[in-house]
C-alpha cells in the first residue's frame, strides 16, 4: 500500500492530497494547518516516493491505472467512500485520471497548475529529455525542467522545494514517471463526459506559461469548472502563493461539503 500520512479532524470530511512528479506531501506544508482545522486531511506519497514502494516493486509497469488503484486501495483502507482532493502539476493529472476512473469516490477537486496537454514547445523539451537521459545524472535533467517550468525569481522557493525532495528519489523511480508525460495528452479526455457532476477549481499561476492558455481552451465547455488565476505566480502556486490558495480553495471546499458521503 502507498505511504500516507492521515491528519484526523473528527466528524470532519476527508481531503485526499496528491502531489506533483519529484514531490511528496511536503509540498502541501503551507496548507496543512488551515485544512487540518476543517478537514480530515490524508496526504499520499505516489509509488517511487516518500516510503511507498519503488516503482519497480509491483507487477505492472508504472501508469495511470495503476496509480488510481493504489489511491482508492489507501480510500479503501480508511473507510473513506467519497473525499475532496486537492492536487498539485502530476497530482492534477491523477485526479483527472481518478475522476473517469470512479467519479462517485470523488466529491469535488481543486486542481492547481493543471496540465491537460503539452505546446510545442513543452514537447521539445520531452525530447530533449530523452535524448539526454541515458547519458546525464537524472537530477540535472530533473533541475533543469524546474528551472524551465519555473524561471523568475519568485519561483525559486517552489522551485527548490521540488527539486530538493526529488533529490531523495532513485533514478529509476524519476525517470518512470517521465515516460508517463506520453499519456498526458490523453490524459483529460473525456474527463468533461464522465466527471461533469464533480465541482472542479482550477488554480494556476499567471507565469504558467506552458499550460495555462491550453488549460483554458480545454475546460471552457465544463459548466462545473471554474479557472482562477493568481498574478505574479508560477506553477506551484500552492507554495508561492499559499495565503491566496488557501483562501481560494478552502472557500470551494466549504461550498461543496456533504458530509453524509464521506462517514
Amino acid at each position: 500500500m502507498l505511504e500516507y500520512k492521515l491528519f484526523k479532524n473528527s466528524g470532519a470530511e476527508y481531503v485526499v492530497l496528491i502531489h506533483g512528479i519529484g514531490g511528496n506531501s511536503n509540498i502541501f506544508y503551507k496548507q496543512l494547518k488551515d485544512y487540518r482545522k476543517r478537514y480530515n486531511v490524508v496526504a499520499i506519497h505516489l509509488p517511487g516516493h516518500g516510503g511507498s514502494s519503488d516503482v519497480h516493486e509491483y507487477d505492472d509497469e508504472l501508469t495511470f491505472d495503476l496509480i488510481a488503484r493504489e489511491i482508492f486501495k489507501v480510500m479503501d483502507h480508511l473507510h473513506i467512500k467519497k473525499a475532496h482532493f486537492v492536487g498539485i502539476s502530476l497530482g492534477a493529472i491523477i485526479i483527472h485520471h481518478l475522476m473517469k476512473k470512479n467519479p462517485k469516490r470523488i466529491s469535488s477537486s481543486v486542481l492547481a497548475g493543471a496540465i491537460t496537454r503539452f505546446n510545442f514547445t513543452s514537447k521539445l523539451l520531452i525530447i530533449l529529455g530523452r535524448i539526454v537521459k541515458g547519458f546525464i545524472p537524472h537530477m540535472w535533467l530533473y533541475t533543469l525542467f524546474a528551472k524551465i517550468l519555473m524561471p523568475h525569481k519568485n519561483h525559486k522557493q517552489s522551485r527548490l522545494v521540488f527539486i530538493n525532495e526529488a533529490k531523495k528519489m532513485t533514478r529509476k523511480n524519476l525517470l518512470a514517471y517521465f515516460y508517463l508525460y506520453d499519456k498526458i495528452a490523453h490524459s483529460y479526455q473525456f474527463v468533461q463526459q464522465i466527471a461533469r457532476d464533480i465541482p472542479k477549481l482550477y488554480i494556476s499561476g499567471e507565469e504558467d506559461y506552458f499550460f495555462i492558455n491550453l488549460l483554458r481552451q480545454d475546460i471552457e465547455g465544463d459548466l462545473n469548472a471554474k479557472l482562477t488565476i493568481i498574478d505574479h505566480c508560477g506553477h506551484v502556486c500552492n507554495i508561492e502563493k499559499p495565503k491566496e490558495f488557501n483562501e481560494l480553495s478552502l472557500d470551494f471546499l466549504d461550498k461543496n461539503m456533504d458530509k453524509a458521503a464521506s462517514l
